[in-house]
């Protein structure tokens, strides 16, 4: 019997042997393959967590950073974003389960490897912004599970190969910003499942094929800036599924079709910058969502549709530079959120629309360049948001109307080039906010100049030319401290020229043709400076200013009594209501709340969104003030402290389009990227949006540069510096990686963490804001003053190089310690400007950095010196000068590695 049993437990005891044996055999078969090719992935890019020392803990490598495995321990997913990597990859295709995987915004480069077609399981490939060339491997045809491709931003050449017809799960197909040639294959159209295809920036030619949207779920289709030809297929709109649509800078004709009416949530066309001909159609009325409309620099003609009235939410209107006929259909006067209306260039006709100007939203109205006759209404500045009115070049008659000083929101007037008659209304320099141009030349303006100009201090041009303007040029003028392009030519003007740098700095044909005028820079002078005549003047100059001394002598005194007066009359009724500003702001004037949410879910018991709007209703929570908002402190009664955002000027369309407005906001909170502030949840009540964020202590840039230096615990630190300037580099190129274009970049809005981590501000400004996405035409702003890029004042777009140009003044700032605008650099002279005059003052670039970093070491200046020269490629004046933010990102990163 107890043999039996022996038996018994020993036939046991082998069987299980035998399955512990059979499992661990699979185990070793299958987890350690991938485990032995990880750690020789890990050594190739030297990666941490990848190498021998990985071998360590062979039971847990799922649990390493980047990797996700499947429940049988196998590899299917790697995400090495943004790590700097690069090194050989063809190993990566021995994880024969591999789905995913993500090598995006890193320093590859050679081919992409063949070997990646082995890769049969993959569902997911990025490989985009990197460095990779050569050819697009055929080998990638065999993906045949493969859902989504992003090839794009490196330097690919060739033609999209047709090898890749085989993909046909593929739902995103992204391939732009590369150098590829050829046309678009036929098999794209074909692609039953596709949903996202971007080609743009390449040198793409043929046709669109007419079966591309035919029979896909197509959503999204970006072609700009290529070299197709031929028509928009009509089959392109048969889905009915097409969102946006972008075209743009093709030789691309014919006319938009009829069958673009099928899409009904199509928000976005573009299709300026090319050959087009024919009317608009009028099923573009169909298109409830359309919120951007561009198709400027075509041949269109016929007359403007009044179906686009029908498009409720359509916030920007691009017409220019066809040949359109006839009147702005008065029923556009009935799109309340239209923002944005371009028509010059035309052959447009009739009155100014009084309709259009009695829109609240609007912003800038560009009539330029047509045939409107009549006069300018008085009702001109009935949208107390308008930032530009462009009238020049047309048939206008009649006097500039007084109301024109209601625009105080205006930062360009241009009137030039009609039959204006009458006096320059007095009432232009209360318009305070205009910067980019006054243009009021080739009319019939008569009478003297008004002093009350000299009150734009903002001002960088003024045209005044060809006209019948009289008497002397007004000394208060030297009041347009921001004055670089002026022009008083062809008048009647007298007397001498006041001396004012930036007349000075002017040539001679900006006062040639004026009789009476004298004085530099004419050749006349005025008068013998040494005759009895200048020694009666001189004398009786004395005399005025001995009587004008004694009359302002005395009214400082009497000035300086009033003043205490008021100050101690100021500080008792402060006293007295000091302790009701809580009282002030109770539940009777409680906001109507519309909406309020926080994307956190840990934060919503913490945010009391009363409160929040309480902080923002008292000066002292104010923190600081930009472009488009004012930011306040609000300390939630859960110990939370959050940055709250209120918008200055809230888009209409962030009421009447609330979902959108949610998930565009829950976008931006899902963007990864550590150089990014995100919003963590909003809220808006009657006319004011709030953006909720995290608080930072250390503040902004602007504080720690031109602030913090002034504090004696202040410690120098160039490496600080450099980590900053590439971390804002980073979150700019990610920005533009998703077409995102900000509206006002400045040191101002970028912000600091407890580890001085940069983190750039304003972001979902240019998302909520700009109907365009930041592509095209954006004049909701000018940005903030002293890093607007020279284009800007004539081509009215916000651009990536105009990013770029902003970025290098906030190198120059980084690397100087001074800030974009100082009287110091003289009058009409910025930081750009007082760097690239270095020379002609006698100054090494080594004079230019900030001395107590520049001093500390050699290796400091010498790095120090390579990132100047970084700034000014950032700033060259052409734009097209300018290096990508990519290319920024890797050039400050090899600052770090010449170490």
């Amino acid at each position: 019997m107890a043999n039996f049993w022996f038996l018994i437990l020993t036939i046991g005891f082998l069987v299980l042997s035998w399955f512990h044996n059979s499992v661990n055999s699979e185990i070793i078969n299958g987890d350690h393959d991938d485990l032995f090719t990880l750690v020789a992935i890990g050594k190739e890019l030297k990666l941490l967590d990848w190498d021998e020392n990985g071998l360590k803990n062979t039971s847990n490598y799922c649990s390493w950073p980047h990797i996700t495995c499947s429940s049988s321990q196998l590899v299917e997913k790697i995400v090495l974003s943004r790590l700097n990597l690069q090194g050989n990859l063809t190993l990566l295709s021995q994880l024969k389960s591999l789905k995913w995987l993500d090598l995006s915004f890193n320093t590859f480069h050679g081919t992409i490897p063949q070997s990646f077609g082995n890769l049969s399981d993959l569902e997911f490939l990025d490989l985009s912004y990197n460095k990779f060339d050569g050819s697009i491997p055929i080998e990638l045809g065999k993906l045949k599970n493969l859902e989504s491709l992003n090839l794009s931003n490196n330097l690919l050449i060739g033609s999209i190969p047709i090898e890749l017809d085989g993909l046909v799960k593929l739902h995103d197909l992204q391939v732009y910003s590369n150098q590829l040639n050829g046309s678009i294959p036929n098999w794209v159209g074909n692609l039953t499942n596709l949903r996202v295809f971007t080609a743009y920036e390449n040198e793409l030619s043929g046709k669109i094929p007419e079966s591309l949207g035919a029979f896909s779920e197509l959503q999204l289709l970006n072609l700009h800036s290529n070299y197709l030809e031929g028509s928009i297929p009509d089959r392109l709109f048969a889905n009915g599924k097409l969102e946006f649509l972008v075209l743009t800078q093709n030789k691309l004709s014919g006319v938009l079709p009829d069958s673009v009416g099928i899409c009904k949530d199509l928000s976005s066309i573009r299709i300026g910058n090319n050959e087009f001909i024919g009317n608009v159609p009028k099923e573009i009325g169909n298109l409830s969502s359309l919120a951007y409309f561009e198709a400027d620099n075509n041949n269109l003609s016929g007359e403007i549709v009044q179906e686009f009235a029908q498009c409720s939410n359509l916030t920007l209107l691009n017409l220019a530079s066809n040949g359109f006929n006839g009147i702005i259909p008065p029923v556009f006067g009935e799109m309340i959120n239209l923002q944005e209306l371009i028509v010059s260039g035309n052959n447009l006709s009739g009155e100014i629309p009084t309709s259009v100007l009695s829109n609240k939203n609007l912003n800038k109205i560009d009539l330029s360049n047509n045939r409107f006759n009549g006069s300018i209404p008085k009702s001109v500045c009935n949208s107390s948001r308008l930032q530009y009115l462009l009238l020049g070049q047309n048939s206008l008659i009649g006097e500039i109307p007084n109301e024109i000083g209601n625009c105080v929101k205006l930062l360009e007037l241009q009137l030039g080039g009609n039959h204006l008659t009458g006096v320059i209304p007095p009432e232009i320099g209360k318009i305070k906010n205009l910067q980019i141009a006054l243009n009021l030349s080739f009319n019939h303006l008569h009478g003297q100049l008004p002093p009350d100009l000299g009150k734009l201090d903002k001002l960088v041009s003024l045209d005044l030319s060809n006209n019948q303007l009289t008497g002397d040029i007004p000394l208060a003028l030297r009041g347009m401290l921001s004055l670089i392009d002026v022009n008083f030519a062809n008048n009647h003007l007298t007397g001498p020229i006041p001396t004012f740098a930036p007349f000075q700095k002017s040539p001679n044909s900006s006062f040639e043709k004026n009789a009476g005028l004298c004085g530099y820079p004419l050749n006349s002078f005025c008068g013998n400076s040494n005759g009895p005549e200048s020694f009666h003047h001189k004398v009786s100059y004395r005399i005025v200013l001995a009587v004008i001394g004694s009359g302002l002598l005395v009214f400082m005194s009497v000035t300086i009594v009033v003043v205490l007066f008021m100050m101690r009359e100021k500080q008792e009724k402060v006293a007295k209501t000091a302790g009701k500003e809580d009282e002030e702001i109770d539940d009777n004037n409680k906001p109507s709340m519309i909406l309020g949410n926080v994307f956190v879910d840990n934060l919503k018991q913490a945010i009391d969104f009363d409160v929040v709007v309480k902080a923002t209703l008292k000066d002292s929570n104010k923190i600081s003030s930009g472009t488009f908002s004012t930011i306040y402190k609000a300390e939630m009664p859960s110990g939370l402290t959050l940055s709250v955002k209120r918008l200055k000027s809230i888009d209409k369309t962030i009421l009447h389009q609330q979902s959108k407005v949610i998930r565009e906001l829950e976008r931006l909170n899902n963007l990864c990227h550590d150089n990014l502030i995100r919003p963590i949840g909003f809220a808006i009540y009657d006319d004011v949006a709030l953006l909720l964020h995290q608080f930072l202590p250390n503040g902004s840039l602007a504080r720690f540069l031109h602030e913090s230096s002034k504090e004696q615990e202040y410690k120098p630190d160039w490496p600080v510096r450099l980590s900053i300037a590439i971390g804002v580099a980073e979150g700019l190129a990610f920005l533009h990686h998703l077409a995102i274009i900000h509206l006002d970049i400045s040191s101002g809005n970028i912000f600091l963490d407890s580890n001085f981590r940069p983190l750039v501000g304003e972001v979902e400004i240019s998302k909520l804001l700009d109907p365009s996405r930041g592509t095209a035409s954006i004049s909701a702003v000018a940005g903030s003053f002293g890093y607007i890029p020279p284009e800007y004042a004539y081509t009215m777009q916000v651009t990536a190089p105009g990013n770029v140009y902003s970025f290098g003044v906030i190198l120059l700032e980084i690397l100087t310690t001074r800030v974009p605008v100082d009287e110091e650099f003289g009058e009409g002279v910025d930081l750009v400007k007082w760097v690239q005059g270095a020379p002609t003052r006698g100054e090494t670039p080594e004079q230019i950095l900030d001395a107590k970093l520049s001093t500390v070491s050699f290796s400091w200046r010498k790095e120090m010196l390579l990132a100047l020269k970084v700034a000014l490629i950032c700033t060259d004046t052409t734009p097209a000068k300018r290096p990508k933010m990519k290319k920024v990102v890797e050039m400050l990163q090899e600052i770090t590695e010449s170490k």
